[in-house]
């Protein structure tokens, strides 16, 4: 799957399921903070937060993968992250239920996504499936999360880094 013996991976909830990106990827981990609306946004834009002067979108990963909205909790959390969106790297901002731990995975141990899956819109943004223990996380691509006219609408509120 990569072509690097190993990453490091930093794992998150959503509902039951544990997904990773890579932490390459990840900025920063803030707590929830207000959020502003964005009207004719797409229902999985919660809208943007202002951090430290800067405008960022705000995602729902659970909207986005069709696993409805959630109470936030304390244990709620938002995942400042690099895309590439339109070839042009932006700061997104992705609301998971809670983080877990960064691993080390060298590419033994992570295997392709499972074929089934090619007809879900998600599909592109699975990078592969990896085993840690006994447990399965699915590693996503950030950069082919969303779809191109989501990347259009997205566009609009993101900062170049």
């Amino acid at each position: 799957m990569a072509n690097y013996e190993e990453q490091k991976i930093l794992t998150f909830f959503l509902d039951t399921e544990e997904y990773g990106i890579s932490i390459q990827k990840v900025k920063e981990l803030i707590g929830m903070m207000k959020i502003t609306s964005v009207p004719k946004t797409p229902d999985f834009v919660k809208g943007v937060i202002n951090l430290r002067g800067k405008i960022i979108p705000v995602i729902d990963l659970r909207i986005k993968f069709g696993l409805g909205e959630k109470e936030y909790t304390g244990r709620t959390c938002i995942l400042v992250i690099e895309v590439l969106l339109s070839g042009k790297k932006k700061i997104l901002g992705l609301i998971v239920d809670a983080v877990s731990e960064v691993v080390s995975l060298s590419s033994d141990n992570i295997d392709p996504p499972p074929e089934y899956a090619e007809n879900v819109s998600t599909q592109n943004a699975i990078l592969g499936m990896a085993k840690i223990g006994d447990e399965v996380v699915i590693i996503l691509d950030t950069d082919k999360m969303f779809l191109t006219d989501e990347i259009t609408r997205i566009n609009t509120y993101a900062k170049e880094v």
